[in-house]
């Protein structure tokens, strides 16, 4: 089976780090919520979308990448690796 990664669309970017990925959704208006010390989440102001991810970003599963192309479809995709 292959495993699967996030890329950042308009730059080619396979993403490989919450840093790198904070970013990114940052530029695109997401903010940190600080609500669950358990969990690495984003949201925007302009929606109710929420973003949770595992603290770890070894426990970065597909689900997650999935979750976030759906709330920001022209700017990620899912690819496999």
């Amino acid at each position: 089976m292959k495993r699967k990664a996030l890329l950042h669309t308009p730059t080619n970017e396979v993403i490989s780090s919450y840093t790198s990925l904070e970013c990114k959704l940052i530029n695109l208006g997401w903010e940190r919520y600080y609500e669950d010390p358990d969990l690495l989440q984003f949201h925007k102001r302009s929606s109710i979308d929420l973003i949770s991810l595992p603290r770890e970003f070894n426990r970065f599963k597909s689900m997650h990448m999935y979750d976030i192309v759906l709330k920001n479809r022209d700017w990620f995709r899912v690819i496999d690796v």
